[in-house]
């Protein structure tokens, strides 16, 4: 029997389909038998349990569900006592379950594959689970090969535990999947609950229970080959032709976690889709809110033109752009003589711009069309989003290289 865990907390009750198709992946790619544990909290709605259950009854598997605020409310209330500051991150207090599986599920379970939601299971998952742990905690996958487009151009202060030495740049590993040693895990529960306590006394660490299990065991944990955690973002941008493989996919990345998309010509995009179309969540109401969606988006870029010319009266452009895109942009914005350009070419071209922005005494709005910009600091230096600046990037399409995101549909779906 093979073990595989989730953790699921779901707000708005549309998370549950990620896991729902991560857990299809896996049964159409194996013959074994598995057993899903999925730890949640009281968001799981009973719509979602019962589509769990016929999920994993069609393919003749298993589930089972233990509702960690039921099971352990004093260890859920000790995680957020210790590490306030994940009621009001992006990572959701579902992401800290993990840390609860070696004390939740039965002593007679040994091991266990823990996924993250946002993962394919392209290949047998027997492959994974035939790894022998031996006297190691876990197995993970290095990060520096996982997301490796990312972690090459990584910055390090926006990874403390690296920049802080904790943990070497080689040894940081991705937390989406682990292989998991149940009975070495068991015996360790006081030496992780002072990671998580160390977590607490460091908000600089922005990885939240990622940063807990590096800090714990990145100098004792067996390595896995990149094809078990294969990040999207890193086939999309590495340059190689985009032809499905068999491996475990992460559909997230170093941009927040947009890997999902409805592009066809995406490859990537297809093979999620295709996975989540034969998911009980693939119904008639999901075409409808999907088509909602489209509909406010409609309305909200109609919105958006209005509010631009509301901006822009009585004020004239400037743009803050890297210098391989001037040419293009003065096509496409038809900039003018007058216009002022900032070249986005080192370290100090912030500071360039800021000058700039403050010479300007209110009269120029900036169109930033840089990926990534750190619109904080202008904020800080005391501008107004959509004021005296704007996402310039938002008014480029897909003949301009910058793809509709359509993250957003697949959400509300």
């Amino acid at each position: 029997m093979i073990h595989v865990c989730f953790g699921l907390h779901d707000k708005t009750g549309r998370y549950a389909k990620f896991t729902g198709t991560a857990m299809l992946s896996i049964f159409e790619n194996t013959s074994s038998n598995v057993t899903v544990h999925i730890l949640h909290d009281n968001t799981l709605t009973q719509d979602n349990r019962e589509k769990f259950i016929y999920l994993t009854g069609r393919y003749n598997q298993s589930v089972k569900f233990y509702n960690v605020e039921e099971l352990c409310p004093d260890k859920i209330n000790k995680l957020i006592e210790l590490v306030p500051t994940v009621r009001n991150s992006r990572v959701t207090v579902g992401a800290f379950y993990r840390l609860l599986i070696p004390q939740i599920l039965s002593n007679y379970i040994a091991k266990c594959i823990y996924l993250d939601s946002d993962m394919m299971v392209n290949l047998d998952i027997n492959k994974l689970w035939r790894i022998e742990l031996d006297d190691k905690p876990l197995a993970a996958v290095p990060e520096m090969i996982a997301d490796f487009i990312s972690y090459k151009n990584y910055n390090a202060a926006q990874k403390y535990l690296l920049n802080a030495k904790y943990v070497s740049y080689e040894d940081y590993f991705n937390a989406g999947l682990f292989v998991m040693n149940l009975n070495y895990l068991r015996e360790a529960e006081e030496f992780i609950m002072s990671g998580i306590k160390w977590r607490g006394e460091h908000p600089q660490c922005n990885c939240f229970d990622q940063d807990i299990w590096n800090y714990l065991f990145s100098k004792n944990y067996l390595k896995l080959p990149v094809n078990f955690d294969q990040f999207t973002s890193d086939e999309k941008l590495s340059g190689r032709n985009l032809n499905i493989r068999n491996v475990i996919y992460h559909y997230a990345g170093s941009d927040g976690g947009v890997g999902y998309g409805l592009d066809e010509k995406d490859p990537l995009n297809g093979l999620w889709l295709k996975y989540f179309m034969k998911t009980p969540w693939f119904d008639e109401e999901t075409i409808r809110r999907l088509y909602t969606g489209v509909q406010n988006l409609h309305v909200s870029l109609k919105q958006s033109m209005v509010n631009l010319s509301a901006i822009l009266s009585g004020k004239t452009r400037a743009f803050f752009t890297p210098p391989r895109d001037v040419d293009g942009l003065k096509k496409f914005f038809s900039i003018r003589d007058d216009e002022e350009i900032i070249l986005a070419e080192n370290q100090t071209s912030l500071q360039k711009l800021i000058d700039a922005m403050k010479n300007s005494q209110g009269k120029k709005v900036f169109f930033i069309m840089l990926p990534n910009f750190p619109y904080q600091a202008l904020i800080q230096a005391g501008f107004v989003p959509n004021r005296d600046f704007l996402n310039g990037l938002e008014f480029l399409s897909e003949a301009q290289g910058v793809p509709l995101n359509s993250y957003q549909f697949i959400k509300a779906m």
